[in-house]
């Protein structure tokens, strides 16, 4: 091999390592960004999801939607904020009303519904109702004592 033809490959081979490594950090920078704008995301989720939780937690509260939909509200918001809340002996009622009215139909399924069958659903959503109210209103007041103490009430 001559040494014009090793030269040439070695600079060939540098430049193709050097390549490699700018686009190498061009995809950590990407990793990097995606990782921050995600992050984001997350914080902005849970900001609105905090504030949200407030408005229904005081409209549930104050008795100005019912027992089901604003349990089934905060869970929800329970679960963007920080998915272990549900966890918390305080906010368990939003999650065993959910439990134990999820397989009740809702918007256009509910519309479809004769009305005898949408009937013995309203029965069981209040007899569920009437069984939690006292433990959803109080997980609604816990979830405004959350909402205050946000974000040292998260530990």
């Amino acid at each position: 091999m001559s040494t014009t033809l090793a030269l040439g490959l070695l600079v060939l081979g540098f430049a193709i390592i050097v390549a490699l490594a700018c686009y190498a950090w061009s995809l950590r920078k990407e990793v990097g960004r995606r990782a921050a704008f995600r992050r984001d995301e997350e914080r902005r989720a849970q900001e609105n999801g905090l504030e949200n939780l407030g408005f229904v937690a005081a409209a549930l509260a104050q008795r100005q939607v019912d027992v089901t939909e604003g349990a089934w509200r905060c869970k929800v918001l329970l679960e963007v904020i920080e998915p272990s809340l549900l966890e918390r002996q305080e906010f368990q009622a939003f999650g065993e009303v959910y439990e134990r009215t999820r397989h009740l139909h809702t918007h256009e399924a509910r519309k479809a519904l004769t009305a005898q069958q949408r009937f013995a659903e309203d029965k069981q959503r209040l007899a569920v109702e009437d069984e939690y109210r006292d433990a959803v209103l109080a997980a609604a007041q816990a979830a405004l004592d959350f909402q205050a103490r946000y974000p040292d009430s998260l530990h």
